[in-house]
Parts: C-alpha cells; sequence; structure tokens
C-alpha cells in the first residue's frame, strides 16, 4: 500500500468496523497535519475527505459488520499527506455510482461523498475492486 520510506511519517492500523475507532484516526491524521502546519483550508479538506471515506468503508463497505476490519495507513511529509483505507467488503464499480447532480438523484445520498473527495483532494482513486481508497493532499493546493 503505502511506502513507508517516502514520509517522515508514517502509520498503519488496523480498526474494527466501529465509527469512532474510525474517528480517533481522523482526528490523529489531523493532529499530524497541525503538527506539519498544513493550512486550514487543507486540513478542512482532508477531515471531510477522510471523513467519508472512513465512513464508507465502515458502513458501506463492511456493513458494520464488527467482525470485519478497516486497515487505515497514512504518511505525511511537510508537503503532503496521504491516506490508504482499505475495508473487507466486496466492492463497488464506480461507474455504478449515481451521478449525485443528476436531477434524478438530488434527492439521493449516493455519490456526494465521492464527489465531495474529489473537489477537495488532489488524489482519489479506487482500486480494481472498488474496496481500496487512496486519497492525498499537497499543501496549498486548490
Amino acid at each position: 500500500m503505502i511506502l513507508a520510506e517516502k514520509f517522515d511519517e508514517f502509520f498503519s492500523e488496523r480498526i474494527p468496523s466501529d465509527t469512532a475507532r474510525g474517528q480517533e484516526i481522523q482526528e490523529r491524521i489531523i493532529a499530524l497535519m497541525e503538527k506539519y502546519e498544513f493550512s486550514e483550508r487543507d486540513v478542512f479538506s482532508t477531515r471531510l475527505a477522510l471523513e467519508e471515506g472512513i465512513i464508507n468503508a465502515i458502513k458501506h463497505g463492511n456493513r458494520m459488520d464488527l467482525d470485519k476490519t478497516v486497515l487505515i495507513e497514512w504518511g505525511i511529509t511537510h508537503e503532503v499527506v496521504k491516506v490508504v483505507i482499505e475495508d473487507q467488503g466486496e466492492g463497488f464499480r464506480m461507474e455504478d455510482v449515481p451521478d449525485p447532480t443528476a436531477d434524478e438523484n438530488l434527492e439521493r445520498p449516493c455519490g456526494r461523498g465521492i464527489m465531495l473527495m474529489r473537489a477537495f483532494m488532489d488524489v482519489i482513486e479506487y482500486n480494481s475492486k472498488g474496496n481500496v481508497l487512496t486519497i492525498e493532499k499537497r499543501r496549498g493546493s486548490e
């Protein structure tokens, strides 16, 4: 997943499908970004993407099954933070996610999280199975 040697600090943790544990990891990553003095805008963007990515893995990927886990790896330098989130679910196909901006989907919650992550992060990629999300935020990027 993430190559540890590319980062000044690198962490890997496997958590149960528990949103509170996901929140804890999110706060650890945010605290690390603050330690590296990323801008408030960068921190806000990453917080939003982490919330969506981790919650999606727990709720949609693992279906809140406490016997399943989510592996979260993250690395940081003074220029970039990268997070990889892997659930044990069956995955999904990106082309099956409805366009949340289409008139017929405006009142459906599906796809909004992915759209937001794309808007706020520099990299958002899923593996071919759809159960591994990689997000990345570079310092000061729009």
